[in-house]
């Protein structure tokens, strides 16, 4: 098996932490370590990894300034709760960036908002089974 860890800079890991495991309905826990946490479903799988800016010799990851966060980064997550899913990112922003709506291409219905360093966050509903 191979898996991705997707791994994102972030100014505060322990407040994304908790900002994406509200957004996905998962457990609260904390972090490993102040620099570096991973969300993880109650199925064991790495969902999305959060370093630090700064924290280590990561050149992709040494600072904030030199790139604009999120830039050519779409972070995908496919749920099985789409609308509870909806209904707790409305409560973690002010607005979100795409009201759901029927993508045509998936037949899924999807939304986007920003997580708390600007990337973008798209949510798609998985097909009911």
């Amino acid at each position: 098996m191979t898996c991705l860890w997707t791994i994102i800079g972030v100014t505060d890991v322990a407040r994304s932490f908790e900002w994406y495991q509200s957004l996905l309905g998962l457990l609260a826990t904390k972090p490993e370590h102040d620099y570096f946490g991973q969300i993880i479903n109650s199925d064991g799988d790495v969902l999305v990894c959060l370093h630090q800016w700064g924290a280590h010799e990561h050149p992709s990851l040494a600072s904030r300034d030199t790139a604009e966060p999120g830039n050519g980064l779409l972070l995908f997550f496919r749920v099985n709760d789409f609308d509870q899913t909806l209904y707790r990112a409305r409560g973690l922003v002010a607005a979100l960036e795409e009201e759901p709506s029927l993508n045509p291409n998936t037949g899924a219905k999807e939304f986007a908002l920003r997580d708390p360093d600007g990337y973008y966050v798209m949510v798609s509903a998985l097909p009911a089974v």
